[in-house]
């Protein structure tokens, strides 16, 4: 990726990188990342921040929703469940565009999974991950709460 492209994607999620390789890292899928070391090349992939990403994005909910005044398990689950579905994840990932940035295999891009809402979805979980090593929780709290905020009632 040029710094071009990575100010770009930093412009539009609101956080500049210290460490733009962990950036690069959550918007690269593990297809691409495949055919870079078949080249001989070290190429990370995305896929431990999808999870780790997911994971940090559900406890910033959760807080979210009963600073918020929600107080139920039931009512917490439920908006939290709407808010970081996969479907929910690539609607805001599309509206922040970052698809464009993503480092696809070539299969991937034959098959544009970079227009699939679950792909995206889960670049965006990536990028949280990535923002978290880099700035830590308070910073990503405070992007998360602003991008989810208007999506809850």
């Amino acid at each position: 990726m040029t710094p071009e492209m990575i100010g770009k994607v930093e412009s539009r999620l609101g956080y500049v990188f210290v460490d733009k390789s962990l950036l690069i890292r959550a918007l690269t899928r593990k297809a691409y990342a495949q055919e870079q070391r078949q080249r001989g090349q070290v190429c990370e992939d995305q896929e431990f921040y999808r999870i780790f990403g997911d994971a940090i994005l559900k406890f910033i909910l959760v807080e979210m929703l009963f600073q918020l005044g929600y107080m139920s398990r039931g009512t917490i689950s439920t908006k939290k469940s709407d808010l970081e579905n996969r479907k929910s994840l690539g609607k805001l990932s599309i509206a922040l565009a970052i698809a464009p940035f993503m480092r696809l295999g070539s299969g991937e891009k034959k098959q544009q999974v970079d227009q699939q809402s679950s792909v995206i979805g889960e670049t965006f979980e990536a990028v949280i991950a990535a923002i978290y090593q880099d700035g830590g929780l308070e910073i990503i709290r405070k992007l998360t709460q602003k991008w989810f905020l208007a999506l809850i009632d």
